[in-house]
């Protein structure tokens, strides 16, 4: 279905309603698809929901470390509901429309969720740097004053970023196409259908990626570094295997999401390819989210345990 953009603009002729761009024409291909998407989609808001209620309703877990990964569950969750519930609409329906305020609306989310994630993980490693590399030092340096303070600085930063992106991207004029080629409004596709010339957006765009992705992640890295020259001195095997335990899960996550979101906004555009960048973005808005939850509880005793408290209370309750 080819959508008229004239019946969408008003009489400055700037197109004030887009539409997602269909996954296939084949009726059963969508709908295995929506059944895929909406299973994962569900297995991530239950997931992550689980974490979060497990750490804040037992106290054994009130713990920088614990503290750092509620958070991180809740990004999850506000991450993955701006993008897939449209995303479902659009695969089982011609309803595909969205409104120019809807994007913008969605675009700001998406945006604040996941610069606030990219910040929360470097976050996370300085928390385990000083947990390992500064134990004695370690309550006072991240207190829960001090958690709070870095978690609302992750927050902050997404919040900023988003208002400021999507700001300046929705400032400029659209006139056609008005068709999205992706599932929800990213900034490159959005960026793609302006009129005019958007080289200083696509700038500040790329910008914006090298110091809300890789300024994080070359913190993360210099914490590692830091992090396994002091465990390879430390003379106890299992010292040394404790250490490494509390770092994988993070690591792994961090693998997963800065992979993902590196390869789709720090390559260059003549690269870019509308079916590659559909499938990274729905690794990393569906697939990442679904997996957090499963490595923390996998990899982690103390929030297997807290899981299967939660798990019996619900039960007991249901039972009454």
């Amino acid at each position: 279905m080819t959508f008229n953009c004239s019946l969408w603009q008003d009489n400055s002729m700037s197109v004030k309603r887009f539409a997602f761009a269909r996954f296939s024409e084949v009726t059963e291909q969508c709908f295995l698809l929506f059944t895929l998407i909406l299973l994962m989609f569900l297995a991530s808001l239950a997931g992550n929901a689980l974490i979060a209620t497990a750490i804040w309703t037992n106290p054994v877990l009130h713990t920088p470390m614990y503290f750092f990964l509620a958070n991180l569950s809740l990004l999850e969750i506000g991450y993955t509901c701006s993008v897939i519930p449209k995303m479902l609409q659009s695969l089982v329906s011609e309803a595909r429309g969205i409104s120019r305020e809807g994007c913008a609306t969605q675009m700001f989310f998406f945006t604040l969720f996941a610069i606030s994630e990219c910040c929360l993980l470097a976050a996370m490693a300085f928390d385990r740097y000083m947990a390992i590399c500064s134990p004695l030092h370690y309550a006072t340096r991240m207190s829960r004053g001090v958690c709070v303070h870095l978690a609302m600085v992750s927050w902050g930063v997404g919040c900023m970023v988003g208002l400021g992106q999507t700001n300046y991207i929705f400032s400029l004029d659209f006139c056609g196409p008005c068709e999205i080629d992706h599932f929800f409004c990213d900034l490159p596709p959005i960026l793609a259908l302006a009129c005019g010339d958007t080289s200083h957006n696509e700038a500040a765009v790329f910008a914006v990626a090298i110091l809300c992705i890789s300024s994080p992640f070359l913190l993360i890295i210099a914490s590692y570094g830091r992090i396994l020259a002091a465990v390879l001195s430390m003379p106890s095997p299992e010292g040394r295997q404790k250490a490494l335990s509390t770092c994988s899960s993070h690591l792994l996550v961090v693998t997963l999401f800065y992979g993902s979101g590196s390869v789709t906004y720090l390559r260059p555009k003549a690269s870019h390819s509308p079916g590659i960048d559909k499938l990274l973005a729905l690794f990393y808005t569906v697939v990442t989210s679904m997996l957090n939850p499963i490595i923390y509880s996998l990899w982690n005793k103390e929030v297997k345990v807290a899981l299967r408290r939660t798990l019996d209370k619900k039960k007991v309750l249901t039972h009454r």
